[in-house]
């Protein structure tokens, strides 16, 4: 893979803190609601949130 530039680096750790920031606030929601499947649904969008996150860090190495 090819070296990133400063401004690529950039946007790719805005884009790793987003996804962090989104997969805490979806854990948090899902912690807060009783209805199973409202909670299932926030379970599985932050496990997408951190799935992308570890695949944006992967382009760091």
């Amino acid at each position: 893979m090819s070296q990133l530039n400063q401004m690529e680096l950039q946007t790719l750790r805005r884009m790793i803190g987003a996804h962090e920031s989104s997969c805490q606030k979806l854990q948090d929601y899902a912690g807060q609601v009783t209805d199973p499947q409202i909670k299932a649904y926030f379970q599985k969008s932050a496990q997408g949130a951190q799935n992308t996150k570890q695949t944006l860090l992967s382009f760091l190495n």
